[in-house]
């Protein structure tokens, strides 16, 4: 059976990692997190390993995510006014 997210839809990521941090390095992420405008750790992990896989090199890694893809904020089309 499939992962469901809380909105009833089909989980993409199917994998688990658990890892554990001390605390300079989760006060860390937090603030990545929080500066980036985040949801959630588990985001902040994402975009820190797209990063990081960019930065070494892996091409599929190579186009930084904007803040659309974290779900945070949603914003019209630039050419469209705010209703």
């Amino acid at each position: 059976m499939a992962e469901k997210t809380n909105k009833g839809n089909d989980l993409q990521r199917g994998e688990r990692l658990q890892i554990m941090l001390d605390a300079a390095e989760l006060r860390a992420l937090d603030d990545f997190r929080y500066q980036n405008r985040m949801p959630s750790r588990a985001a902040a992990v994402r975009e820190l390993l797209r990063r990081g896989l960019a930065a070494v090199g892996y091409p599929d890694f190579a186009d930084s995510a904007g803040s659309s893809t974290y779900g945070v904020i949603e914003s019209p089309p630039p050419d469209t006014e705010p209703s």
